[in-house]
C-alpha cells in the first residue's frame, strides 16, 4: 500500500511541473512580446483586414462595386463589405458606428453627418446624372423641359386627373429621394404638405432604384433615376429618358470615413487606404472605364482637381487622406 501513495504521490507532483512548465510557456519574453499580446487582445482594429463600407443601391445596381471590389481585393487582401442602401440608411448605419465608411450622393445629407462629428475625410470621387424617365408618349408633355418645369408639370398634371399621370417616387430618404424632393421645392411645392399626398398619381415605392424602375415600369409612370441604374436596367424596360443632362440633376458621389473618435473599433486606416485608392488613377481609371464596353459610355464620370474645387462640384477629389 505504501509502494503504491508513494507512486501516486510521484504522478502528482510530475503532473503539476508540467503545467508549471506550460504555464511559463504562455509568459512574454524580454523585448516587448507581453506589449504585442496585449495590443492583440485590446485593439480596436483587430478585423484591420475587413473594411465594411456602407453604401447606396444605385452603385450596386450598375455592378461597379463588385468591379472594385473583385479589382480590390486581388490587390490589398482586403475583405469589402458593402451594405447597400439609400445614402440616408447608409449614413445612419455609420451614425451607429456599424460600419467604417459611406459611399453616397446626397451633398446635404453628407453635409450634416460631418457637422454632426461622425464623418472625416471626405472626397468627392465621381458623378454622373440624375434622369427623368417615363413613357415613350409622355402623357405629362414634359420633354424639352428643365428638370424643375418637369416636376411642376406633371403635380399639376397629376393633381388634374390627366390619364397616364403618375410619379414613383423611391420614398426612402435615398440621395434620389433627397435630390426629387429637392426638385418638388425648386417647382415651388411643399413636399410633405403638396406632394406626399397629393393622391393616387405619387405612388412611394419605399425601395432600391432597380427596383423602383421595375415598379415604375409596371404603372407606365415618371420617375427620377440615376442614369447609371437605369443604364443598367434598360432591356428590361419601356421607359426611355425625358429629361437629361441638366444642372439640376447633376449628382456627385462622395467617400467619407466614420470618425474613429466617435467609435474607435473603426477600421480607419482602411478606409483611409481604400479612400486614396478611390481617388488614385487607378481608382479613377477603372471607374472612368466601367460601363463603356457594354453601354457606349462611361456610367460614371471620374472627377479630378482643379475642376472638382468648382461650382458645380465644390469638393475635394485628389488631396490624399492621412493615415
Amino acid at each position: 500500500m505504501k509502494t503504491n501513495v508513494a507512486i501516486l504521490s510521484t504522478v502528482v507532483v510530475s503532473i503539476l511541473l508540467i503545467l508549471a512548465l506550460c504555464a511559463g510557456c504562455t509568459g512574454s519574453a524580454p523585448g516587448g512580446n507581453e506589449t504585442t499580446n496585449a495590443t492583440a487582445t485590446t485593439t480596436p482594429n483587430a478585423g484591420a483586414n475587413v473594411l465594411r463600407v456602407a453604401t447606396t443601391t444605385s452603385l450596386e445596381n450598375t455592378g461597379l462595386l463588385a468591379e472594385i471590389e473583385r479589382v480590390y481585393e486581388n490587390e490589398t487582401g482586403v475583405d469589402l463589405q458593402f451594405i447597400a442602401q439609400g445614402t440616408g440608411q447608409s449614413l445612419d448605419t455609420a451614425r451607429r458606428g456599424d460600419v467604417d465608411m459611406v459611399l453616397v450622393h446626397a451633398p446635404a445629407l453628407e453635409e450634416q453627418f460631418i457637422d454632426e462629428g461622425y464623418g472625416i475625410d471626405p472626397r468627392c470621387i465621381a458623378y454622373n446624372y440624375f434622369i427623368i424617365v417615363g413613357p415613350k408618349d409622355d402623357p405629362a408633355g414634359i420633354a424639352n423641359m428643365s428638370a424643375v418645369e418637369a416636376f411642376r408639370a406633371i403635380a399639376i398634371a397629376g393633381t388634374n386627373n390627366t390619364p397616364g399621370v403618375v410619379f414613383v417616387s423611391r420614398g426612402d430618404n435615398s440621395g434620389t429621394h433627397a435630390q426629387e424632393k429637392t426638385l418638388w421645392k425648386e417647382a415651388g411645392y411643399n413636399y410633405t404638405r403638396d406632394i406626399q399626398d397629393a393622391g393616387a398619381w405619387y405612388v412611394e415605392a419605399g425601395k432600391g432604384m432597380g427596383d423602383t424602375l421595375i415598379l415604375t415600369n409596371e404603372k407606365k409612370a415618371y420617375t427620377l433615376s440615376d442614369e447609371g441604374t437605369y443604364l443598367s436596367f434598360k432591356d428590361r424596360l419601356a421607359l426611355v429618358p425625358v429629361i437629361t443632362e441638366s444642372t439640376e440633376l447633376m449628382n456627385r458621389y462622395s467617400a467619407i470615413a466614420v470618425n474613429p473618435v466617435k467609435y474607435p473599433g473603426v477600421n480607419a486606416r482602411g478606409a483611409a487606404d481604400f479612400i486614396n485608392w478611390l481617388i488614385s488613377d487607378e481608382g479613377k481609371q477603372l471607374i472612368g472605364d466601367f460601363g463603356k464596353a457594354e453601354f457606349g459610355k462611361p456610367l460614371f464620370v471620374p472627377l479630378y482637381a482643379p475642376e472638382c474645387t468648382k461650382p458645380p462640384f465644390n469638393c475635394t477629389c485628389a488631396e490624399p487622406v492621412p493615415a
